[in-house]
């Protein structure tokens, strides 16, 4: 362990890269005609059969895997991090995703019936349909600008919707790529439209556009923002705001274990990811150890520019990120923190937006970073009494995106996940079930509203109809329509007796009754 400060990221270099710097940035009054647009395709597109629809995903998925290393090396350079971040992070779970859409769809989102609730209404045969919403607005971020939007388009698509997209504007390469690759669906023209649009300005001009249901990842402040502007159109809204993510580590956890996946993530994207670890808390018993591991394997880590391989960490994406990372570590050192191990291994350059991955010790919830979003390649760590004071404090935030629980109990851990305030929890696990498409993807508190990913996010992209049939057409009217008398009254109070009284002979008188009324129902 070294207690000497770590060499400071160099001064970042003087343009952060910006679509709206690399190419002309598109104006809010252009949106209607592109809505126009897509309305006309989308009405098209829906009345196509999901197995036709899946065909023109696949076809996406199979340009993804044709183009895998160009599309990693292209997010590598656009966006600061590693290769193989860009690899496992993004453009493997989005042609997994892709695979996992275009053949479930059809499952989750065909017309179903439903059984009837009560023997009076046998008659009555009902059945829910999921309906597009038309179009589909999403407005996606720069930490994973590839994965991301990606995920939400290919479900907009299968669930029949067209789709208009504000692509990160801090990865511009990223966003021409994404409209490359879904070219290689041949999508009837008019489906998808993607924009270069400042941050500040789409979601308003999306709203104000016409949109029928806005898909937003980001921060909390913007979203709050958003659903108010959306109120009075009463717009649907799915939005994810991001999370500051606990782990809590028990005394009896594979503390090897607990610690790579610490390590993994909590640095891997430098540390930018919406779930992943930023607080850890440990049982006593084992903090020491649990600790040193964590701190061998952050000291072993490379970070800097992915030139050819050999580095584990990357880039932080912007000059404000990189600010926001070193006031949330200035403002714990001054409260007390101490930064016990960090990497001394720069690879490359100085000349960049590079920030060592850092283990914050002694800390509290004064600090920033143990109640906001860091961001960046910084965990802390927290030594807890018991595991009924990690969860205590785990749950002591407004944000509730994912957590995870490290024990070698799974019943152990199952039962601490159930007490989580957490939209997803792990066990033995972090920072990957955004990767599994078949989980729903959200987050509880200020962390968002709705659901992407899985059965519940193809659901999202549609409204439910309820269709309600009735099996005897020839049955003139029925028994409650007029007129009244005192014949109706009797046989629906005859209805209740014979469904719920507790004796036999109530019941069939009951049934007497409810017969009596029934009858009426055939009389013009």
């Amino acid at each position: 362990m070294s207690n000497d400060p770590p060499s400071g990221p160099a001064p970042a270099p003087p343009d952060d890269g910006n679509i709206s710097r690399a190419c002309p940035e598109d104006r809010p009054n252009i949106l209607p005609g592109l809505l126009e647009k897509a309305r006309a395709a989308q009405r098209d597109w829906a009345a196509l059969s999901f197995r036709a629809r899946a065909g023109h995903v696949l076809a996406v998925r199979d340009a993804i895997v044709a183009e895998a290393d160009r599309i990693a090396e292209i997010i590598s350079r656009d966006n600061g991090k590693t290769r193989i971040d860009a690899l496992s992070a993004e453009v493997l779970p989005a042609a997994m995703s892709a695979t996992y859409y275009a053949k479930k769809a059809a499952g989750f989102l065909k017309p179903k019936k439903i059984r009837a609730g009560n023997i009076l209404f046998l008659n009555k045969k009902s059945r829910l349909e999921h309906v597009p919403y038309g179009v589909i607005g999403i407005i996606s971020p720069w930490n994973y600008p590839f994965a991301i939007p990606f995920h939400e388009i290919a479900m907009a698509f299968m669930a029949g919707n067209a789709v208009l997209l504000k692509a990160a504007s801090r990865a511009p390469e990223v966003a021409r790529l994404i409209r490359d690759i879904i070219g290689a669906g041949r999508f009837p023209d008019g489906l998808f439209h993607i924009v270069n649009m400042a941050g500040p300005v789409a979601g308003q001009a999306f709203i104000d556009a016409g949109i029928d249901k806005l898909f937003f990842t980001g921060s909390v402040a913007v979203g709050k923002k958003l659903m108010a502007a959306a109120a009075p159109r009463l717009l649907p809204l799915s939005l994810e705001l991001g999370g500051n993510d606990p782990m809590i580590v028990c005394r009896d956890a594979n503390l090897r274990r607990a610690a790579a996946g610490a390590a993994w993530a909590g640095y891997s994207n430098a540390g930018q990811s919406c779930g992943g670890v930023e607080r850890i808390y440990v049982e006593k018993d084992v903090y020491e150890e649990f600790v040193a591991i964590l701190g061998g394997i952050t000291e072993s880590l490379t970070y800097g520019i992915d030139a050819g391989g050999g580095v584990d960490v990357g880039a932080v994406a912007t000059k404000k990120q990189l600010a926001a990372i070193r006031a949330h570590l200035e403002d714990a050192l001054g409260k007390g923190a101490r930064k016990t191990y960090f990497s001394k291994r720069l690879k490359g350059s100085a000349d960049g937006l590079f920030f060592p991955p850092m283990v914050l010790e002694n800390v509290d919830e004064s600090m920033i970073t143990m109640r906001d979003e860091t961001f960046g390649p910084i965990v802390a760590v927290a030594r807890v009494e018991s595991v009924e004071e990690a969860i205590e404090k785990a749950n002591r935030s407004n944000l509730g995106l994912t957590a995870s629980v490290w024990t070698r109990d799974r019943n152990k851990g199952r039962a601490i996940a159930s007490r989580l305030e957490a939209g997803t929890v792990t066990i033995n696990d972090h920072l990957m079930s955004h990767g599994l498409a078949e989980t729903p993807w959200g987050g509880f508190k200020e962390s968002g509203l709705g659901r992407t990913h899985g059965a519940l996010g193809l659901e999202e992209m549609t409204r439910t109809r309820v269709v309600v049939d009735d099996a005897l057409p020839f049955v003139q009217k029925n028994m409650w329509w007029y007129p009244h008398d005192r014949s109706v009254y009797a046989g629906l109070r005859g209805g209740l007796d014979f469904l719920y009284r507790k004796t036999i002979s109530l019941r069939m008188k009951g049934l007497a009754k409810l017969l009596r009324a029934f009858v009426r129902t055939f009389q013009k």
